[in-house]
């Protein structure tokens, strides 16, 4: 394996490791829960772009709150 590969692959996991990535991951998901049961009751696909501002306008916020709580319940 040549050292750019090794490198990148470095860069790779360093970044799936940080925490800002991290939260992305948790919010995305969060986001695609939201698709999939606002699509459902919809009776069709929303899609991405409004459940996204659907999700941060009504449930970000305190999705946020408890994910600091459980965080400062870790420590």
């Amino acid at each position: 394996m040549s050292e750019e590969t090794k490198e990148q692959l470095s860069d790779n996991d360093l970044l799936k490791k940080s925490l800002l990535y991290r939260q992305f991951q948790a919010e995305r998901e969060e986001v695609l829960k939201h698709k999939w049961i606002e699509s459902e009751k919809a009776g069709h696909d929303i899609g991405l772009e409004q459940a996204t501002t659907d999700w941060i306008l009504k449930h970000r916020s305190q999705w946020r709150k408890g994910q600091m709580m459980a965080a400062r319940n870790e420590v």
